[in-house]
């Protein structure tokens, strides 16, 4: 299933991806930085989202208290339902 996710407290500004049977493909930031956002997306294709949840989650940018990986766990998470 596709989801949309509207980030909050990060340069990107969306993330897009597929979740089926709880396996990641076909993720998408919308804005940031680029080149690091890319690949974060070929690093969790076909990942679980679990994985991906215990391994991104709480990692901050700077003095930010989120990231764009802790924001992508966070949509993973909403879209699992958890």
């Amino acid at each position: 299933m596709h989801h949309v996710y509207a980030t909050r407290g990060t340069c990107a500004k969306a993330i897009e991806f597929d979740l089926n049977d709880g396996i990641i493909s076909n993720v998408q930031f919308r804005g940031g930085c680029h080149g690091n956002l890319q690949g974060i997306s070929k690093l969790v294709e076909g990942m679980k989202a679990e994985d991906v949840i215990a391994r991104c989650s709480g990692i901050r940018c700077g003095i930010k208290s989120t990231s764009c990986p802790d924001q992508l766990t966070k949509a993973l998470a909403e879209a699992l339902g958890k």
